[in-house]
């Protein structure tokens, strides 16, 4: 069997160093906001070169955070955000008590489509929260431009591109934040759930340290209406000993990656391919019309696939009364169509071959 995912494989190589630096933890007594906390935030923020790095309890977080940290007026202030995406995105939004604008996404990249951000701009847009979604970053050229032209904010939810870039520069350096989750499937992954955000103006990053933690800068006084958002230190250490390795797992899932857009016959819509991305494939994905005959036969064979994701947030029950009731035809047949093939740290070579000689033969 080729699993879709098996994350004991992808970890097996850290279990020496996770058990040292848990134990450090263990025996050193300090078990929230600590060394280990600083310690990742300090070298993930190097690794972005970016200024400020604080670390949360998990992707979720890091976005409402990142979104309370602006004081947005309640109930009326709007926030773009792609329609394929992830529920989580848009939760973050309408738990800050903010309106969800839905924007198509382009059926090429599958990330928000900046011709279409103007169209949703009104007098109430206070800010764009783009996804970089599957691994590959947004056209952060034109949203960047338009942000700055409308005056809004750019947060961008990086819970998937750990490491992509675009024209050279790392998903999460382009907006006021950048958002992090560090969920177990991540190409940077944690034990359990843990988050982060960048950024680099210093009153933010302030804020966010209060709002993770109660409100509170100093212990009993708190400053503002806070939450309990704090990336613990046993995930920090162990984020620590992975993230010396995230360019390595970058480049062993691109090669994966290459297998597929190489070998895979064109029956199959592959992810677009454009030197200006640099692709990380947290996720590499197909879209077939016969999606859901397709995986069923992979498993007759089996091999794992998953579905990222199979019913798009406009649809899903939570979120009626929330999302404008409209139609996202661009959005709906992505869902309807794409599937995920196994693609992971844990995958060989020899296992991609595989994948691509069955699905050949479909």
């Amino acid at each position: 069997m080729i699993p879709y995912e098996n994350l004991r494989l992808v970890n097996q190589r850290f279990f020496a160093d996770y058990k040292a630096r848990f134990d450090a933890v263990l025996e050193g007594g300090w078990y929230i906001l600590g060394n280990e906390v600083k310690r990742f935030e300090e070298a993930y923020a190097a690794y972005h070169h970016a200024k400020h790095c604080v670390g949360v309890a998990n992707g979720l977080e890091a976005l409402q955070l990142s979104l309370e940290a602006f004081g947005f007026e309640r109930g009326t202030s709007e926030v773009i955000v792609p329609s394929n995406t992830y529920i989580a995105t848009i939760l973050a939004i309408v738990q800050c008590g903010l309106r969800p604008v839905l924007v198509e996404p382009d059926i090429s990249t599958y990330n928000i489509d900046p011709d279409r951000i103007v169209e949703a701009i009104t007098p109430r847009t206070r800010a764009v929260m783009v996804v970089h979604l599957y691994g590959k970053c947004c056209a952060m050229d034109k949203i960047g431009a338009l942000c700055e032209q409308y005056d809004l904010r750019l947060i961008e939810d990086c819970a998937q591109s750990h490491g992509a870039r675009f024209k050279g520069r790392l998903s999460g350096t382009f907006g006021d934040f950048g958002a992090f989750s560090f969920y177990p499937t991540k190409n940077l992954g944690a034990l359990g759930d843990a988050g982060a955000v960048l950024c680099e103006d210093d009153a933010l990053a302030a804020t966010l340290r209060r709002l993770r933690n109660y409100g509170s800068d100093v212990k009993y006084y708190n400053e503002l209406p806070g939450f309990n958002s704090r990336l613990d230190e046993v995930q920090a250490a162990f984020l620590s000993v992975k993230l010396p390795y995230l360019e390595a797992i970058n480049r062993h899932k691109r090669t994966l990656a290459g297998i597929y857009l190489e070998q895979l016959k064109d029956d199959f819509i592959k992810p677009q391919v454009d030197p200006d991305y640099f692709d990380v494939y947290h996720i590499f994905n197909v879209r077939h019309p016969r999606r859901d005959a397709l995986k069923k036969y992979l498993l007759e064979h089996e091999i794992g696939a998953d579905i990222h994701y199979p019913i798009p947030p406009h649809r899903q029950k939570a979120m009626q009364g929330i999302i404008a009731d409209q139609s996202y035809p661009v959005s709906e047949e992505i869902h309807r169509t794409t599937l995920s093939l196994p693609c992971s740290y844990a995958h060989s070579e020899e296992d991609i071959y595989r994948v691509v000689e069955v699905m050949n033969k479909f």
